[in-house]
């Protein structure tokens, strides 16, 4: 299935580490993540992960280096 066909919808998810992925609107999180309000096509999705998410490393590498 492309992604212009996929007319399923996903929901942006989030886990402790402040890391974002995309799952199944329709099914819980996976264990260690939670959806963080977000849902729309794939691409609405990943649109959404593309701005907010602006600093790639895990929450507790930059915690660690802030604090140095």
């Amino acid at each position: 299935m492309s992604d212009e066909d996929d007319s399923r919808t996903y929901q942006v998810v989030i886990n402790d580490e402040e890391q974002y992925s995309i799952w199944f609107a329709d099914r819980e999180p996976p264990a260690g993540w939670r959806a963080d309000g977000v849902q729309g096509t794939k691409q609405d999705c990943l649109a959404h992960i593309e701005q907010v998410w602006t600093d790639m490393r895990p929450r507790s590498v930059r915690l660690a280096m802030e604090s140095r």
